[in-house]
């Protein structure tokens, strides 16, 4: 099996289950209801079949809005994306672990390297105690 390459475009060849493409990003509603454009954006691994997993963001979020993604995250087909910033066209082909950032008096995006994708943090309860395990379906 093939190991993926953030570094690389996709191609059929090289595309996996963890890099296969949904049709679907998160972005920025400030990207249009303050008709702002994206400035930021990376790409994650998908969380379902619909994701493509990239994040698109204007720069000017704020952390309290950010942590309320349900209301300021709005889920749009990345072909929506590309046709209204052309720009992004090639960018959005390569794989997940990829940051790309664009400033805002440059048209050219560039390559980030130093920055950590967010990750969901999920509770994992790890034993050993065997005892756990042996519960009464019963009780």
């Amino acid at each position: 099996m093939k190991s993926v390459d953030v570094d690389t475009p996709k191609t059929k060849e090289t595309e996996t289950n963890q890099t296969k493409n949904g049709f679907l990003a998160l972005v920025s509603k400030l990207c249009f209801d303050e008709k702002l454009p994206i400035r930021f954006m990376y790409k994650t691994v998908p969380e379902h079949l619909n994701d493509t997993g990239w994040r698109m963001f204007t720069g000017y979020e704020t952390e309290e809005f950010l942590e309320d993604e349900l209301s300021n995250l709005v889920p749009v087909p990345v072909e929506k994306m590309c046709r209204l910033d052309p720009s992004m066209t090639d960018l959005v082909t390569y794989n997940a672990g990829t940051v790309w950032e664009r400033a805002p008096d440059s048209e050219g995006w560039e390559r980030v390297h130093d920055y950590r994708i967010p990750t969901k943090s999920v509770d994992v309860d790890i034993t050993n105690d065997v005892e756990r395990f042996n519960v009464d379906p019963e009780s």
